[in-house]
């Protein structure tokens, strides 16, 4: 039997929102990557007319935000007379751009906007107190977040308000909301801690941190054992899609009754040996450190050091053997595309 959800939580569609609202708005958009440039063209193309973009002076993204269209300026000219100021810039940067260019620059009664509650959770950003503060942040990376708008379909979004200084930041984060399209699939009220820390822990744990480890374990184990990496490779890293897009078409149960017999079988009884007891005792680590902010503490630290653990971690996952053998069969197929 289906276990039903204790309390579930708020969920708004387009019929709940209202898109005057941030179409009667200046909308500054601060950053222009992934999520920045998705943000910005969704907003125009649901009827947002105000739009500027504000970036570094040298920024590489420069060139394709006025190539789109959007009058680019620095992060506090773009905030100064803006009604709203969306944050998509990378969370380490948060905190300096706030301080330094954001606050001096906001009007009272200004909204700040942002795609992830990390920076307003732990403290990096402390909004003033004449500031709405909303989470409207879409579940998706933005590119795919733009081809599902154009397609007149949307994403999941996770929305929430922190702070309503004008009694109207909740309206005005639906609004926003609906204009990147995710009034189409579903908005779903929380809190940016809720977000936030439930967002870090499942990158750590499940989706970066997790499955890449898992992975890479499984297929240096069957390397290591005499096995070839090219079919080590297929079956620990290249199935991995397929059987996940499998689930996320019908749910684990779902993908379970379509793979076959002898692979659902082997799950029931391996599974559970690979994430035990230890695995748990590893998820508590991991969730305390978030919570507690241990984890946002070093890597602010790194951050402000010039980022040296991050780069040199980079840099050994990108001489893995997985990697080599990747390349080499992705080539492979490439050339024999092309032949």
């Amino acid at each position: 039997m289906t276990e039903t959800l204790p309390n579930p939580l708020p969920v708004f569609h387009d019929r709940d929102c209202d898109l005057s609202i941030i179409r009667g708005k200046r909308v500054a958009v601060i950053g222009y990557g992934s999520q920045g440039r998705t943000h910005a063209l969704n907003l125009r193309d649901s009827g947002v007319t105000d739009i500027v973009v504000g970036l570094k002076a040298g920024s590489a993204t420069r060139a394709k935000a006025q190539g789109d269209g959007f009058p680019v300026m620095t992060a506090g000219e773009a905030a100064s007379g803006a009604d709203v100021v969306a944050f998509m810039v990378s969370d380490e940067a948060h905190r300096d751009l706030y301080r330094n260019e954001l606050e001096p620059n906001l009007k009272p009664g200004a909204a700040l906007i942002f795609a992830h509650g990390l920076s307003v959770r732990f403290g990096l950003v402390t909004p003033r107190a004449d500031l709405d503060v909303i989470l409207d942040s879409p579940k998706g990376i933005g590119p795919r977040i733009r081809d599902l708008y154009e397609a007149g379909e949307g994403v999941f979004c996770l929305f929430g308000v922190h702070q309503d200084a004008t009694g109207g930041a909740h309206a005005l984060g639906l609004s926003y909301a609906a204009a990147l399209g995710c009034g189409r699939k579903g908005i779903l009220e929380t809190t940016f801690a809720a977000e936030c820390e439930s967002d870090l822990f499942g990158e750590q744990v499940v989706l970066c941190g997790g499955v890449g480890e898992l992975i890479d374990a499984a297929f240096m184990k069957l390397v290591n054992a005499g096995y070839p990496p090219e079919v080590a490779w297929f079956e620990c890293f290249y199935e991995v899609k397929l059987v996940t897009d499998l689930m996320y078409e019908r749910g684990i149960a779902g993908a379970f009754a379509k793979i076959s017999n002898t692979a659902e079988y082997g799950a029931y009884l391996t599974g559970p040996r690979i994430i035990g007891e230890p695995s748990r005792a590893a998820m508590d680590q991991v969730l305390s450190e978030v919570r507690s902010g241990a984890f946002v503490g070093r890597l602010m630290a790194d951050y402000d050091a010039g980022s040296p653990e991050l780069l040199a971690r980079r840099r050994a996952l990108g001489e893995r053997t997985i990697e080599g053998v990747g390349a080499h069969l992705t080539a492979m197929a490439s050339a024999a595309n092309d032949a």
